[in-house]
């Protein structure tokens, strides 16, 4: 079977994220970068997939060069192919919005099907860590008319049908989908696999395949981004043992609940 898997290049988690003096963007400078943690979990679940049914698996992202890194890692823990989309305006720091990003992976995923033939799966994160907008997948899945799950958190494949687990209040949904289909997988759905020394090796000697995008707006415009103030957390020792009993009694009459 044949997997595509889009990722992206995102800040790494835990990052302090400092803005640029126009505030329509982020200050790179400083920041290390990493896939984003939902799309880390759906690159390890197509290599398992592909180990348990035989393929390959591609992974795609539409970024500057430097998103280069994000797709030879996930070669490095298995995936076979790697493709990039460049743009101008991303690799000049200006990200595209979801409509735009969604336009240009479903003109690239045509393109790659062309040539080689169907993808029976596609797999998006549930969202990306950065924008966290939940669309791109959906709108792929849309353009390219084929149906998708998001949230998911279990995957199967049999007779050519993938069926989907995705968590509710009361256990779990479940989906089952005609192939070729997208799925939006969340974090959780396993454990992603560190890349190997061998790994490593391989993914600097493996070939990147580069595509133009001519990304065209999708009419979203920033206008300002903002930090939100930091809070800060005091902890005060109230006591020990019984000696400390008036002054918790004192505290939540303070509260209001005593």
């Amino acid at each position: 079977m044949r997997i595509l898997v889009c990722v992206k290049r995102v800040p790494a988690p835990g990052a302090r994220i400092v803005l640029t003096e126009d505030s329509l963007g982020i200050d790179t400078r400083n920041l290390g970068f990493t896939t984003s943690p939902h799309e880390e979990c759906a690159v390890e679940a197509a290599i398992q997939l592909v180990e348990e049914h035989g393929g390959d698996v591609t992974v795609l992202t539409l970024g500057g060069t430097d998103a280069d890194e994000q797709l030879r890692y996930a070669i490095s823990v298995g995936a076979h192919k790697a493709v990039l989309i460049t743009n101008d305006d991303l690799a000049a720091g200006r990200d595209a919005d979801a409509v735009a990003t969604a336009k240009a992976l479903s003109a690239a995923i045509r393109d790659l099907e062309s040539a080689d033939g169907i993808f029976d799966l596609l797999l998006f994160g549930n969202e990306s860590a950065d924008s966290g907008g939940f669309q791109v997948g959906i709108r792929v899945a849309r353009a390219l008319d084929r149906p998708i799950v998001n949230g998911i958190k279990g995957i199967e494949i049999a007779d050519g049908n993938a069926t989907a687990r995705r968590e509710c209040n009361d256990g779990y949904e479940v989906y089952q989908l005609a192939m070729p289909a997208v799925l939006g997988v969340k974090e959780g759905i396993n454990l992603p696999r560190y890349a190997t020394l061998p790994g490593r090796l391989r993914s600097k000697k493996a070939e990147v395949t580069h595509l133009d995008s001519a990304t065209e707006s999708g009419r979203v415009t920033t206008t300002s981004l903002a930090t939100p103030l930091e809070q800060t957390v005091n902890t005060v020792m109230l006591g020990e043992g019984a000696g400390a009993a008036a002054a918790v009694v004192d505290m939540l009459v303070e509260m209001g609940l005593a």
